[in-house]
Order: structure tokens, then C-alpha cells, then sequence
């Protein structure tokens, strides 16, 4: 930080945890698995949350819920994400995300995915506060861990109980509150109420995160600005652009924009990101997994549509490897990244 900067937001304590920069990697599915959070850590975050793992995929044991729960050795403060109804279950998912290195266990009270709303899991608990006020006090006093809560505005329009449910979680032991400003039905449409997130942060005293359309720095500030949110949760505009976690973290501690990554920089975190990839899942999936991840990378670059087309039917990682090393490294001069940041809602 330069002799003059000033934090725009301080941080904050989560249990032993100094939370600072107060920036979030959103959990995604089928997205922010260990290659992925490996990549995003280097770019100035201060928490990483796992994908979101429902609780009785805990009890069946299957490799992959083992896989998703996998954290490194340095990832610390890390959160893992378990969702559920049920109270007997999320306390044994979260007993055993804690047995897995979880510095914190994050309940999932936000997702409004059709196969886990119809589960009453996710944001459906919204539509039962005597529910959430349940499997929030079983949770929490079963671990020896902070319990974080992430939430939507309520189930619609017409239904919004953002306050009620921040105040619930935390008179029941909640030590941190991430709000998604949009409702259920939104799904991932239409503008995120900063506002609400607001609401949600004057009616309780923990500190709360807020996520939804964060796009740059300029976005996270204004979020700050209309909500008094304590720190942000990035989440798809990271898909491909990693390098928006150092943008946002710079906003928010009061630093300079950082400069565009280079065409080589960008090569070096494409290259690093599908090495992670084969050593973490294997050859064979990672094969797979690159054709969503690398072609992220080519947004707002020229003839992107073009590379993601042919990029797509490319099989062999060794040519997937050289294919993406002669796009990204191409044209050097004028395939830049453009500062603009990306128009989509998160």
C-alpha cells in the first residue's frame, strides 16, 4: 500500500481470522473447484469459498463430494459451502467439513437452482424462517468453527424478508452474512438491490458481504457506497478474468487500478490454470474442463468466436495445449485485454 492510501473498507475479524482484503471468491458450481481457487488467490482476495456441497452427498461418500471438499495446504481462511434442509444432515456435513480443513462452514440459504429448491434446500428455505432459525442453531452448536450464512433477497418481489432472515441468523450464532441482492425468482437475471444488501446491514451487527453484479473496481465501490456492506463476493464476472479480484482489490484498499495483464501474463495464467487442471482431476477430465475455462479467457479478445468454435472441437491435451498457446500469444500488439469490464450480471 503507498504512504497515502487509504482502505475504503478495513477488513473485519471472522473467528482467529483477520478477513482483509474484505474481497470473496463466490462459490460457483462445476467452477470454483482447487485449480480454480489456486489461480484466483494470487490476485488479492481474503477468502475462498468451496463449490456448494449438499449435505446428504456427505453421507453417501462418493469420491467426487471428497474431491470438491479438497482444499490446499495453504488455503487459509477457506470456507467450505454445505446445503441442506435437513438438520441431522448438515450438522454431519458440517462436522465433517470441519474434519477437512474448513476454517469456517458456509450455509447455503441463496442457491436457486430448480433440483435443490425442489429439495427445499437454497433459497427455498427462505419461505420458512422457522426452518433456517433451525438448521442454523443445529450447526452451530455442533462445530467449533465460525458458521457463515449466504442468502438471497427473499423467494420474489413480493416476498422479501432479507431483514427477518439476516436478524434470525444472527441472534442464532451466524458470525457473517453474504448477501446476493437478488431474489429467487430473478434467478441471475435483471439488476442486483444493493439496496436490500443494505437492509440486510443495518439490521444486524456481524459484518456482511455483498455480492451481485461486481463487474471492477468501480461496480465493488459503488456497492459499498449504497449498501455500507462490509466486503464483496465476486463471482462470474471471474470466469476467465481473474485479474477482476485485483482490480477490486485495489478499489477497495485504495490503490491504483492495476494495468491490463499482458498478452504473455494472460498465457502464463491460462497455461498455469490447465496444468492445475491435469494434475488435480487427471488428463482425461481436465481435457474436458478446458473447453469452459479456456475459452473464458478469450472473451473481448479478437476473433474469440472463432477460437472458442474451433478450440471446442479439439480433443488431445497436448493440442489443446499448444492450440490455446497460439491464440493467447498471437498477434501480440494488438490483442491486448480491454479495460472495459464485462457487461454481464453476477
Amino acid at each position: 500500500m503507498t504512504e497515502h492510501a487509504q482502505p475504503i473498507l478495513p477488513g473485519f475479524k471472522l473467528g482467529n481470522f483477520d478477513i482483509n482484503p474484505p474481497i470473496a471468491l463466490a462459490p460457483m458450481a462445476g467452477i470454483t473447484d482447487l485449480p480454480f481457487r489456486r489461480i484466483c488467490r494470487r490476485f488479492g482476495i481474503g477468502l475462498t469459498v468451496t463449490e456448494m456441497i449438499a449435505s446428504r452427498a456427505v453421507e453417501h461418500g462418493r469420491e467426487r463430494t471428497e474431491r470438491m471438499a479438497e482444499l490446499d495446504k495453504d488455503e487459509s481462511p477457506v470456507s467450505i459451502q454445505i446445503a441442506g434442509s435437513d438438520s441431522k444432515f448438515v450438522v454431519d456435513a458440517a462436522l465433517w467439513a470441519v474434519d477437512h480443513g474448513a476454517d469456517f462452514v458456509d450455509i447455503n440459504m441463496g442457491c436457486p437452482v430448480k433440483k435443490v429448491v425442489k429439495q427445499v434446500a437454497g433459497s427455498a428455505m427462505l419461505r420458512d424462517e422457522a426452518l433456517v432459525a433451525r438448521v442454523i442453531d443445529a450447526v452451530v452448536k455442533a462445530v467449533n468453527v465460525p458458521v457463515t450464512l449466504k442468502i438471497r433477497t427473499g423467494w420474489d418481489s413480493k416476498s422479501k424478508n432479507v431483514e427477518t432472515i439476516a436478524k434470525i441468523a444472527e441472534e442464532h450464532g451466524i458470525q457473517m452474512l453474504t448477501v446476493h441482492g437478488r431474489t429467487r425468482a430473478q434467478m441471475f437475471n435483471g439488476k442486483a438491490s444493493w439496496e436490500d444488501i443494505g437492509l440486510a446491514k443495518a439490521a444486524v451487527s456481524i459484518p456482511v458481504i455483498g455480492n451481485g453484479d461486481i463487474i471492477d473496481g468501480a461496480s465493488a465501490l459503488e456497492m459499498i457506497r449504497q449498501s455500507g456492506c462490509d466486503g464483496v463476493m465476486v463471482g462470474r464476472a471471474v470466469q476467465g478474468n481473474p485479474w477482476v479480484l485485483g482490480e477490486v482489490s485495489a478499489a477497495v484498499m485504495g490503490l491504483p487500478k492495476p494495468e491490463a495483464p499482458t498478452p504473455e501474463e494472460v498465457w502464463q495464467i491460462v497455461h498455469e490454470h490447465m496444468l492445475h487442471l491435469a494434475d488435480f482431476h487427471g488428463v482425461g477430465r481436465a481435457s474436458k474442463l478446458v473447453r469452459k475455462h479456456v475459452p473464458w479467457y478469450s472473451r473481448r479478445r479478437r476473433k474469440s468466436a472463432e477460437f472458442r468454435a474451433s478450440f471446442q472441437k479439439i480433443d488431445d491435451w497436448e493440442a489443446q495445449i499448444e492450440a490455446a498457446k497460439a491464440y493467447f500469444l498471437s498477434d501480440i500488439h494488438d490483442q491486448g485485454i480491454s479495460e472495459q469490464g464485462l457487461e454481464i450480471a453476477v
